[in-house]
């Protein structure tokens, strides 16, 4: 088995004690740093969120997986080119207004930043002005995530994807919606590009939203 297979199997199964040894040793012996991010670290993220989507894992080991990661590209980032970290493009998050949740848009953040992408978290209690503000700020950004955990906040989902849509995004930004009282059906009827019911399918689905724009 390669070093760099070493590395996806230890993310995949959570080893954070020995990723940075396996990291360093990789990249001592002449690898490439973009194909130890690629091949074994955002790979091995795109397989957990797999998992965890058919329920062959749970939250618990999804986030050791995603630390063992975050302490891969500790080492790694040094020896990157500058655009390679967030390769897969920036990823716009946040609570929508009126709602103080954040345990599960943290986790989908983690998750869509272990996939590739570089987080703009916007926190919680986001007005849809700061949405369309952040995409001002990021001209170059893609993709949204929204979430509501509220049944009474669902509305400002509504509004958010009202307002990035009347800001000129429409056609540019693709906006991914979740929350506990989230469904497919309201994503479709707000206008919303896709729902995503955790947070490894968030982060698939961000990875297959930017790859069909490619």
């Amino acid at each position: 088995m390669s070093t760099i297979q070493q590395i996806a199997t230890a993310i995949e199964n959570g080893k954070v004690k020995i990723i940075e040894e396996l990291v360093t040793e990789a990249i001592d012996a002449g690898g490439d740093p973009n194909d130890i991010l690629e091949e074994g670290m955002i790979k091995a993220m795109s397989v957990v969120g797999k998992r965890f989507q058919e329920n062959e894992i749970f939250v618990p080991e999804m986030l050791v997986s995603a630390k063992t990661m975050k302490k891969g590209v500790e080492i790694l980032r040094p020896h990157l080119a500058g655009g390679s970290i967030g390769k897969m493009g920036k990823f716009i998050i946040g609570t929508v207004t009126g709602d103080l949740h954040d345990i599960g848009k943290n986790l989908v953040a983690l998750m869509i930043e272990s996939a590739g992408f570089e987080v703009i978290d916007l926190g919680v209690d986001v007005p849809a002005s700061r949405f369309v503000e952040a995409l001002a700020e990021h001209p170059d950004c893609r993709l949204v995530g929204a979430s509501a955990l509220l049944t009474t906040t669902m509305k400002s989902l509504k509004d958010t994807v009202e307002a990035i849509h009347a800001a000129g995004h429409k056609d540019k930004v693709k906006i991914m919606i979740g929350g506990a009282p989230v469904t497919e059906e309201f994503a479709k009827e707000i206008g919303a590009d896709a729902y995503t019911p955790d947070a490894g399918s968030a982060a698939i689905k961000a990875i297959e939203l930017v790859s069909r724009d490619a």
